[in-house]
């Protein structure tokens, strides 16, 4: 009975709390935080007072499911007073707003606008420029570049390329220049991005025809000037602009420049920004991304980002080494590796590498000091760049501890460092004349450690495994291959390449410096880092595109191609002589004199015959006999007009003699026929 009092008891007390509840308009029911603190306390105070009563439980009773109850609003479920959402004050402030949605909306379009700064560039203008590469694509090396205006045209480096082995007789490859002759009136200046050959060698051939203002940093101008006082041209010296870095420089009324320090393997390279009308153009250059360069100067990244946030309009950059991943490794790897390498010989060391890495050739030498060493530099070009680096104080080195190389004997072996050229086994440099015994004071001998601190350029690699073979038949030691240290590149690799890219953020993107397989790989690398598809483009040498901050597009296609030149004489040779001499080379020659009686149609005398390169000294007689035969016979069934005209008779005789050589011995040779028609 006590337990069904207290259930009417408990039943009736919430019943008149419900009651209650109905009688009070929800538009006024107090929230809890505008419950007073003494209404908190007066509570409190009850329920402490208040008897504590035991739950009830109805285990008969099934649980009621409204399943038209909307659910409640606010955090963990709670209903927010009647299911009303209250409305929060939207505030903002000078670069926040307590909207979120706003808030995310002006975050993507600021993520998008970072990305994209070329939006920023003069859609309305009219102005264009034109980009034809007259060299470096397709190939390694030969580096040149024409960029124009409407009114103006400026050329980006004038490089050279080495010949191959079938080149004989040529020392130097240099562009084309017939497309300059043509726009000689709109050239303002030469711009120059570092002293490599592949971006200087040509200067003095393109100087001795036309000549403008050459723009550049101290070391490639005063390496361009010593190639002046070689042909000597010393008076173009006085067209020489010395530049100063990070500050864009008026070179003519369509033309702005900057030049903006990068690392490379040769110290005081540059890439460019060209500041036009159309749009800013940033060309890289030959480059690296060291962090820890030799001589403490970085690329200079901050510049670079400048032009990016800027709005950049093309970028053309350096492709090398695109197939590279990662990043190209600093330059002062090298060092430690010389450490090891001069503790371990136990007679002299030989280093060489190429003579324009003044970074190399100073490791080599401030640590072979420090060995104990001195140094004899030995070789003109290594001579010439490191005096060149000296005079004007890119590098410095105690004046005692260098020796000339007739002072080497006066030494112990354990006491010289030999610093030289011919790391690429150039037949005629230093170090190939000490493997074979003919340099004048140094022979390669067995105590001594070679140092071949470089990588064989394409093409040099048997040049460079006949090299290595000579110095071990003398019996000393070849550091090369077993130490991967050795070498460094100088080109960026592909997270290099990205970083260029992510930080220029170009619109449109041309590959330059390299094969075609080495542009197309950066091209993709382009295109992976946000540049559209359609506004890359992968060019060809002579390949003339137009670029305005609309489109980029192919317009027509120049005369390029290659100058032979001999270097000896310092003389371009003509096409058809290296086409002569391969010819020559690769399939022989037939030379034949004879007396010819027109009107019998007979040979008068012998008939004299002389070949090379064809066949051998033992089928000379009989060969001689196979082309007195062809000549009778083809004589008893010539026309009579082929008799009228010297010349076109000897074309006829060269046609019968190279179809039998063809068709019989499968060659192709050079005919040189003396006749006398009587």
């Amino acid at each position: 009975m006590e337990e069904n009092n207290n259930v009417t008891e408990i039943s009736a007390e919430i019943g008149s709390v419900e009651k209650e509840q109905k009688q009070v308009p929800a538009t006024k029911v107090a929230s809890k935080t505008e419950v007073t603190s003494e209404a908190k306390t007066e509570n409190t105070q009850e329920a402490q007072k208040a008897p504590a009563k035991k739950p009830v439980h109805n285990h008969n009773k099934k649980p009621v499911h409204n399943h038209n109850k909307k659910p409640a609003n606010g955090p963990r479920g709670r209903n927010n007073q009647g299911g009303v959402k209250p409305k929060i004050k939207v505030t903002t402030g000078e670069g926040w707003t307590s909207d979120l949605q706003k808030g995310f909306n002006i975050n993507e379009r600021v993520q998008k606008d970072r990305l994209n700064p070329h939006n920023k560039l003069n859609l309305g203008t009219t102005a264009k420029i034109k980009v034809t590469p007259l060299g470096g694509l397709g190939e390694i090396g030969g580096n040149m570049m024409i960029i124009e205006t409407e009114k103006e045209a400026i050329i980006v480096d004038v490089g050279m390329n080495f010949p191959d082995e079938t080149m004989h007789g040529v020392d130097i490859l240099i562009p084309d220049f017939t497309y300059l002759r043509e726009i000689k009136h709109k050239i303002v200046a030469v711009i120059i991005t570092h002293g490599h050959e592949d971006h200087i060698g040509a200067i003095p051939y393109l100087f001795k025809e036309m000549q403008w203002p050459i723009f550049g940093t101290a070391l490639p101008l005063e390496m361009i000037g010593s190639k002046f006082d070689e042909h000597r041209m010393r008076q173009h010296r006085a067209l020489f602009r010395c530049i100063e870095k990070r500050r864009p420089i008026r070179i003519s009324e369509d033309f702005e420049v900057e030049w903006m320090h990068v690392t490379h393997s040769i110290i005081d390279s540059s890439a460019i920004a060209i500041i036009t009308d159309a749009g800013t153009m940033i060309h890289t250059g030959d480059f690296k991304i060291d962090h820890t360069p030799v001589d403490g100067y970085p690329t200079d990244l901050h510049r670079l980002a400048h032009y990016g946030e800027a709005g950049v309009m093309l970028l053309t950059s350096d492709s090398t080494n695109s197939h590279s991943p990662g990043f190209t490794r600093t330059e002062k790897t090298v060092g430690p590796t010389f450490d090891k390498i001069f503790a371990n010989a136990k007679g002299r060391v030989i280093m060489s590498t190429f003579s324009s890495n003044i970074h190399r050739v100073s490791q080599a030498i401030v640590r072979g000091i420090a060995a104990g060493r001195k140094v004899c530099v030995i070789g003109r070009s290594m001579e010439k760049n490191l005096d060149l680096a000296l005079g004007l104080g890119y590098v410095k080195f105690p004046k005692d501890k260098f020796i000339d190389a007739y002072e080497v004997n006066k030494y112990t072996d354990d006491e010289v460092l030999i610093v030289t050229t011919g790391s690429q086994g150039e037949p005629m440099s230093a170090l190939f004349r000490m493997s074979i015994h003919e340099h004048r004071h140094i022979k390669i001998k067995p105590e001594d450690t070679i140092v071949l601190s470089s990588k064989a350029i394409p093409g040099n690699e048997a040049s460079v495994s006949g090299l290595v073979n000579n110095i071990l038949k003398a019996g000393a030691v070849v550091a090369y291959h077993d130490y991967p240290d050795l070498h460094v590149s100088g080109h960026a690799a592909q997270e290099e390449q990205k970083l260029m890219l992510r930080l220029v953020k170009p619109k449109f993107f041309l590959p330059v410096h390299g094969e075609y397989n080495h542009a197309l790989k950066h091209g993709r690398t382009g295109i992976d880092c946000g540049v559209l598809e359609r506004n890359m483009y992968v060019m060809n040498a002579g390949e003339q595109i137009e670029i305005t901050p609309k489109y980029m597009k192919k317009i027509k296609t120049i005369k390029s191609g290659k100058t032979y030149i001999d270097n000896q004489m310092n003389h371009r040779i003509a096409e058809d002589i290296v086409i002569d001499r391969q010819t020559m080379a690769n399939e022989g020659i037939v030379m034949l004199v004879a007396q010819i009686n027109a009107n019998e149609r007979k040979l008068e005398g012998k008939m004299r015959v002389a070949s090379f390169g064809l066949v051998s000294n033992k089928q000379d007689r009989f060969f001689a006999k196979e082309i007195e035969d062809l000549l009778e016979l083809f004589l008893s069934n010539a026309k009579e007009s082929i008799f009228a005209n010297n010349r076109m008779f000897e074309d006829e005789i060269r046609k019968v003699v190279r179809k039998h050589c063809i068709r019989k011995y499968k060659k192709y040779p050079m005919i040189v026929p003396t006749l006398l028609v009587q």
